[in-house]
């Protein structure tokens, strides 16, 4: 029987309008330009400091457009919606709408007010404005544009306050009110719980020791994150940056990633882009060939030639190798590590150089947030799970300076360490076994050993997360290994650093190990063997979740949020069950998601494993 062929996934991604200037963030050595596109923007916006990079930033997003398709009705003002003017929405940014209108439309001029009537679908805008709008606008251009042989009127309108002030009012202040309370109270009841473990500790103590243990653990990283602050812009800081991508078998993400690391509002003497290829078998090369020569072409005025360039490995050696191999050639001081389908705000480097005015800063990572995060049920569940693991878990971990994981799809480091430590990088083995993934937490455990590791949360990447569920489920596995392995590896030197981060390092070891244990015993041997539902614990697991969820709406001010609640059940009784698993084969080299040399070799063995069994000997 033919085996059926799996339907690929289509991915919902925010696009932002083309600016016919691909590196339009790049600050201007002619001063041609000014520095940021400022459609739509009120006067009173406009009196900010031109030098100032938060202010440059605040200007950007508010005029971004983003592409749109969805019905708008345009409402005359004194009349009904039942009276309203059919439209279709074309882009729209946080000041205004482009429509196209559906039908002819008499009467309409420039400066006529209509009242807005729309519901932005989920991921036509970042996350937060997926909501229903009623808004005043003003009619500030008519045009014609021609479509299929056909002439389209299109109306441009500008909002009589911009969306984010929109939404602040009335429907983001509710939900930092709502998350604010909802918060406490949950705490609260954890903290109440827990009274009742001190109250029953003596009829078992190992578990309602783990009860209180967790419970504080989690609290406190929920109260240090809460703490954090970034480290602010210093805008005569701008350190020289050289940016490394390592690509492998990234065709249709990676001229994207390029754009974003040269489109940097960031001097461009002092930032450079090397792109290392590790012998990809598609068509990457060509893709990174391609874009490239688009920026020569079209941005050579920004020095493109000088600091854009390529590398392609003699054969594949990993993604180790291909990281060594761009910070050998980078000729500045810190250098950038990115993954081939991650892509940078523009402001992503200005803010994550900050924390290394600190000469005791090894290493700083940045947020990585999801950029699929609407395609499906399982992007959603990663959407909160991100949020909060950076924004809550490392942000609490850097108020001690001691982020345990610099992740791989923006951190920054220090070159001389990552030179230092290279050679045992590349040649780090665990129980015989070549060490081929967990990069990112293995350099993070040699820098920390002697260096402080931060955070910035204002340094914002996004990322393709896995919607296929085989997919995703490789990927955890892979994660819980490295986190097992490299746990260890760090728990042998985190005692020298501050006493508190270190206490709770290592009941962060403990804590997960032990959770399969605790839930089985919980779920089933309490109620199969005393005959008691185990509804403290379900409680105790329901405000967990609620904690998360309720942090991700105070934050993102998002509908994402219930996908919180979403994640731990399914953590609870899916991926929770990894770690067992992980406990007795945490030495396997092995990705599951890409072919490297370790995976060719499982393979090859599987394949001759179960030719054996039919009979048929392979000649290898």
């Amino acid at each position: 029987m033919k085996k059926k062929k799996k339907k690929k996934i289509v991915e919902i991604l925010t696009v932002s309008r083309a600016d016919r200037r691909i590196l339009s963030n790049v600050p201007d050595p002619e001063n041609i330009r000014v520095q940021v596109d400022r459609r739509g923007v009120k006067e009173d916006v406009q009196n900010g400091d031109q030098e100032d990079p938060e202010y440059i930033n605040r200007l950007r997003l508010l005029s971004l457009r983003y592409m749109a398709d969805f019905e708008v009705i345009l409402v005359p003002r004194r009349q009904s919606a039942k009276n309203g003017i059919k439209a279709k929405a074309v882009d729209i940014s946080s000041s205004g709408l482009l429509v196209e209108m559906v039908a002819p439309v008499e009467g309409l001029q420039v400066d006529s007010i209509l009242n807005i009537q729309c519901d932005i679908p989920p991921g036509t805008m970042p996350e937060g404005f997926e909501s229903s709008v009623k808004l005043d606008a003003k009619v500030v251009r008519i045009f014609t544009r021609e479509q299929d042989g056909q002439e389209k009127t299109m109306i441009a309108f500008e909002f009589s306050k911009p969306l984010t002030d929109y939404f602040q009012r009335k429907r983001w202040g509710y939900a930092i009110y709502m998350a604010s309370a909802s918060l406490f109270v949950a705490a609260l009841f954890v903290m109440l719980m827990r009274a009742e473990s001190i109250i029953y500790f003596k009829y078992n103590i190992y578990l309602y020791l783990y009860s209180l243990i967790a419970a504080a653990f989690l609290l406190t990283r929920y109260l240090f994150g809460a703490l954090y602050r970034d480290v602010p812009i210093h805008p005569d800081y701008t350190p020289g940056v050289s940016i490394i991508i390592p690509c492998f078998n990234e065709e249709e993400w990676i001229h994207r990633t390029i754009l974003s690391c040269v489109n940097q509002n960031y001097p461009i003497d002092k930032l450079e882009v090397i792109v290392v290829d590790d012998r990809s078998t598609d068509k990457s090369v060509e893709q990174i060939e391609k874009v490239i020569a688009m920026i020569h072409s079209e941005a050579g005025r920004y020095m493109t030639k000088e600091r854009v360039k390529m590398h392609v490995l003699p054969e594949n050696g990993g993604k180790r190798v291909a990281l060594v191999k761009g910070v050998e050639m980078a000729k500045h001081d810190l250098v950038v590590f990115v993954d081939s389908d991650s892509f940078l705000e523009p402001t992503a480097i200005r803010n994550l150089v900050q924390p290394f005015q600190d000469p005791r800063m090894g290493g700083v990572a940045g947020r990585t947030d999801v950029e699929n995060k609407f395609t499906n049920t399982i992007t959603k569940l990663q959407t909160v799970r991100y949020y909060i693991a950076f924004r809550i878990m490392k942000a609490a971990e850097s108020w001690f300076d001691s982020v345990t994981c610099l992740s791989g799809p923006l951190s920054c480091y220090r070159k001389e360490l990552i030179l230092q430590h290279s050679e045992a990088w590349l040649n780090q083995k665990f129980l015989g076994q070549p060490a081929t993934f967990g990069d990112d937490r293995s350099m993070t455990n040699f820098i920390l050993k002697t260096h402080r590791t931060g955070y910035q949360d204002s340094a914002i990447c996004s990322t393709i997360v896995p919607s296929d569920m085989s997919v995703f489920l490789k990927q955890q596995m892979r994660w819980k290994r490295s986190w097992l392995r490299e746990s260890l590896r760090a728990s042998a030197f985190i005692w020298r650093k501050e006493p508190f981060m270190a206490l709770f390092f290592y009941i962060g070891l403990i804590v997960p190990i032990a959770a399969p244990i605790v839930v089985l015993y919980n779920l089933g041997y309490v109620p199969l063997v005393h005959h008691i539902f185990p509804g403290t614990f379900l409680m105790g697991l329901l405000l967990m979740a609620l904690l998360m969820s309720l942090a991700h709406l105070f934050f993102r001010k998002s509908k994402l949020w219930l996908f919180g609640i979403v994640f731990c059940v399914f953590y609870e009784f899916v991926l929770l069950w990894q770690m067992p698993v992980a406990w007795v084969t945490f030495w396997k080299s092995t990705w599951g998601t890409r072919e490297t040399p370790q995976d060719v070799e499982a393979r090859l063995k599987k394949e001759a494993r179960k030719q054996k069994k039919k009979g048929i000997s392979l000649p290898f």
